[in-house]
C-alpha cells in the first residue's frame, strides 16, 4: 500500500425477492414464477464500475448463474473476480453439514458451467458463519476453498456475527487446513459498532461512510465494502406482507445508492478481494523490511 490501501470492492449477486428477510414471504419453490431483476441490476452495476473503473470481487449466487449463465460470464469477461455466494441462500446455521457441503458444491458447479472459473472464494449468504457455525470452515477448506469472507467481527445482530473475532485479513486454522479470512468491516460512531456496505450505505449519509473507511485506513488496514445489486434498482417490485423492520431495511434508500455509490468509488481507492489483499501483503512487508532495516543499523 503506497500511500492509501486498496480497498475491497464486493458484490452480492442474488435477485431482491432471495435476501433473507423475505424467506417467510417467498418461497424458495416460487422463485422461478417471480418477476427476476437480477440481469438489469447486475448489468447497471458492471456499467457503473466500468465508468469508474474499479474491478470488484462478485459473489455469485448458484441458483442464479444455472439461470442465467450469460450474464456470469458477462461479469467474468469484464475483469471481475468470480466467487461463490452458495447456491440457495440458506443461513448456514440452519443448515446441516452435509447440506452445506452439497449447497457449496452445487454453486461452484453451475458458476463453472456459466464462465468456466471454480470459485475459490466464499460468502455466507448474510454472512451466516457464526460461532455455532464455524465448522462451514472445515467444508470449505476440505472442498477447495482457499478464502473465506463470513465472519463479521461484531455483537448484537440478528442474524450474523462472532464477537472477538479479529478485525484485520488473517489465517485460520481448520482440520483440513487454513483458510483465509478478510472480514467484513465494521466502524464505530459513537459506541456503536456499524457495517460498512449494504443497508447501512443506504440508510447513512455517504460522508460517514466514506469516513468510516477512512478510519480503517489510520490503521493501515483495507476495507472489506459489500453490496448487491437490487440495492441500484428502485424499480423493483414490492413483496408484500413483509414484518416493518424486514421492509426498513430493504427498502431505505434504493433510489440514492448508484448515485451514493459512483461518488464513493470516485474517493477512494478499490479493488477485488485478492487484489486488495496482495496490496495489504505489500504494505505488511515493506513495513517489516523498514523497521528490520532500522534495527540493523542501530545494532551496527
Amino acid at each position: 500500500m503506497t500511500g492509501r490501501p486498496l480497498h475491497a470492492m464486493t458484490v452480492d449477486v442474488e435477485d431482491y425477492y432471495q435476501v433473507s428477510g423475505m424467506e417467510d414471504r417467498v418461497c424458495r419453490s416460487d422463485w422461478d414464477q417471480l418477476e427476476s431483476r437480477v440481469e438489469r441490476s447486475t448489468d447497471r452495476m458492471l456499467s457503473l464500475f466500468d465508468d469508474v473503473e474499479v474491478r470488484g470481487t462478485f459473489y455469485i449466487l448458484g441458483w442464479v448463474a444455472e439461470r442465467f449463465p450469460r450474464l456470469v460470464k458477462r461479469i467474468a469477461d469484464a475483469g471481475h473476480e468470480i466467487a461463490s455466494h452458495g447456491y440457495w441462500h440458506r443461513l448456514v446455521y440452519e443448515i446441516t453439514p452435509d447440506e452445506f457441503a452439497k449447497d457449496i458444491t452445487d454453486s461452484c458447479d453451475a458458476i463453472y458451467t456459466a464462465c468456466g472459473i471454480r470459485p475459490t472464494a466464499y460468502r455466507a449468504p448474510s454472512f451466516s458463519i457464526i460461532q455455532e457455525s464455524l465448522w462451514a470452515l472445515d467444508i470449505l477448506v476440505e472442498n477447495g476453498f482457499t478464502d473465506d469472507s463470513s465472519i463479521f467481527p461484531i455483537a448484537g445482530h440478528d442474524r450474523y456475527g462472532v464477537p472477538g473475532s479479529r478485525k484485520d485479513i488473517h489465517t485460520r486454522k481448520t482440520t483440513h487446513g487454513p483458510i483465509r479470512e478478510y472480514p467484513p468491516s465494521i466502524a464505530r460512531f459513537g459506541k456503536a459498532p456499524v457495517p460498512v456496505g449494504g443497508g447501512y450505505f443506504r440508510l447513512l449519509p455517504l460522508h460517514l461512510t466514506v469516513r468510516a473507511i477512512q478510519s480503517i485506513e489510520k490503521k493501515h488496514r483495507p476495507a472489506m465494502f459489500y453490496i448487491h445489486p437490487w440495492e441500484i434498482d428502485p424499480q423493483q417490485p414490492r413483496v408484500k406482507g413483509l414484518r416493518r423492520s424486514a421492509a426498513f431495511r430493504h427498502y431505505i434508500g434504493l433510489e440514492r445508492t448508484e448515485r451514493k455509490l459512483r461518488r464513493m468509488m470516485n474517493r477512494l481507492s478499490f479493488g477485488t478481494m485478492t487484489e486488495s489483499r496482495k496490496d495489504a501483503d505489500r504494505h505488511q512487508k515493506k513495513t517489516a523490511d523498514k523497521r528490520s532495516d532500522l534495527n540493523a543499523s542501530i545494532s551496527r
